[in-house]
């Protein structure tokens, strides 16, 4: 078996799609939703022999299998992971999933495997300038607000891009097949976690415009302490490409504690330009064309703006394609108004703090479904807001017992439990009075009942229209 480069600097130097032909490559995470197939066509097609490994079965992974049915050369190893494969393997590609010390990667690592990802293998072939959006809350809305306003601003007399694209973590479009479509003159807007963050600095490769929406605790059952999250995040801003001639941007939240901090650090960086974003950034006349609610959705639109106006997208496009742009599913997506009752999906608020933001969004009385799997983040302030602002907490999952105990025993918020989703809608119909709010924004992930987010919002919107049935 042909041994691949010891150092980052021959990775780098032979890396394009031909780097690939021939070599052992081991897919770690299929899922079920898009990311390994991504990459496992990418594999396929640039000549690579794949074996595909995941910890769960044929049976869950049908739909990802059957959309690589057109390579019936790749192999498969479910339902376990075996270190020897990791070990012969030449490349191995893991899911943003899975831990950078898993016992697996390490072990490749030590035989001197080249161990990547699908976003460091995009950052390391993709022709165009790439703008990485990330954050705790708002970095969905924000990352597909960019490539609207940006869409709007092509052709334009400022403007001198040919296309845009969007992908990343917001799920839109594969990244990796759509790389022969990408030209040097387009640019490419991605959202990326800080899972995804993590596997670029094993390439040192981050995005030359780097957007930080706001920092609030989030995936702690990985990083343990708020602290070790931040640092993961931070790398998209430590490791940009710093060069005089081109300039390495770097944008941040003024109403963010974080992104006032970092913006104070690298402000005085040679090779870099540092821009600041606030809610306050949004003018009245753009105010009034803009449809989602909140002083959060704001902000997004702020933080957008600070991305575009660079790049040739003036205030008049801006305010002539905001009022075209929908709230993204999942994200305070207004669903329907039944009897006088307005029904909000927010599944994607899978952290108090976004469910405080979401809260926020409302003036009339709201009835609030909750709860969902325990990431161990305290629902201590999203007690006092549920307190202050809810008339029915309605709870579910794991963490029910935890935030009712954040609520406490306030004499305005009746408190229910539910033990499905389907009990919680029905919950909410006999207490909603015309003018009320029914708001799914769970504050937690969704894998103690549901496969993701996107099930759980897909089945509230479905029990939703059995309402108006």
């Amino acid at each position: 078996m042909e041994r691949i480069a010891d150092t980052k600097f021959e990775i780098k130097k032979k890396m394009d799609k031909g780097f690939f032909r021939d070599k052992e490559v081991l897919v770690m995470g299929l899922g079920r939703f898009g990311g390994g197939v991504d990459v496992a066509k990418f594999l396929a097609k640039a000549g690579a022999k794949v074996t595909v490994t995941d910890l769960a079965g044929a049976r869950q992974l049908a739909d990802s299998i059957e959309q690589l049915k057109e390579f019936p050369e790749i192999k498969y190893k479910l339902g376990y992971h075996e270190e020897k494969d990791f070990t012969e393997a030449q490349i191995i590609v893991g899911n943003p999933a899975v831990a950078p010390d898993n016992k697996f990667l390490k072990a490749a690592r030590k035989k001197k495997r080249l161990v990547t990802s699908q976003v460091g293998i995009f950052l390391e072939l993709c022709p165009a300038k790439i703008i990485g959006i990330t954050g705790a809350n708002g970095k969905s809305t924000t990352t597909a607000l960019t490539a609207h306003l940006l869409r709007a601003g092509l052709g334009k007399k400022n403007c001198k891009y040919t296309n845009v694209w969007l992908s990343g973590n917001i799920g839109n479009e594969p990244l990796l097949i759509t790389l022969d479509e990408i030209k040097p003159s387009d640019l490419v807007v991605l959202e990326l976690s800080s899972f995804q963050i993590e596997q670029l600095a094993e390439t040192r490769r981050m995005p030359a415009i780097a957007l930080l929406t706001n920092l609030t605790p989030n995936h702690l059952d990985r990083y343990k302490t708020f602290e070790k999250y931040c640092a993961a995040k931070e790398l998209m801003f430590s490791m940009q490409k710093l060069d005089q001639a081109k300039p390495a941007v770097s944008i941040f939240n003024a109403e963010d504690g974080f992104g006032c901090k970092w913006f104070e650090k690298y402000c005085k960086d040679a090779g870099r330009i540092c821009i600041k974003f606030s809610a306050d950034d949004v003018s009245l006349e753009i105010r009034k064309q803009y449809a989602l609610p909140g002083k959060a959705n704001l902000s997004n639109l702020a933080a957008a703006m600070a991305v575009v106006k660079p790049l040739g997208v003036d205030e008049k496009t801006i305010k002539d394609c905001v009022g075209n742009f929908k709230a993204l599913a999942h994200r305070l997506e207004f669903l329907a108004q039944v009897d006088g009752v307005r029904y909000y999906n927010d599944s994607k608020a899978t952290t108090p703090d976004s469910t405080i933001m979401a809260l926020e969004s409302f003036d009339g009385p709201e009835i609030l479904i909750a709860g969902g799997f325990d990431k161990g983040i305290s629902f201590k302030e999203l007690g006092v807001k549920i307190a202050q602002r809810v008339k029915t907490a309605i709870l579910i999952g794991q963490t029910a017992g935890k935030i009712a105990e954040a609520i406490g025993t306030s004499g305005k918020v009746k408190t229910k439990f539910a033990r499905s989703l389907a009990e919680a809608v029905q919950l909410a119909k006999l207490k909603a009075i015309r003018g009320d709010v029914v708001l799914l924004s769970p504050a937690c992930a969704s894998y103690d009942m549901f496969d993701n987010f996107e099930q759980r919002g897909a089945e509230f919107c479905r029990l939703v229209r059995m309402t108006k049935s």
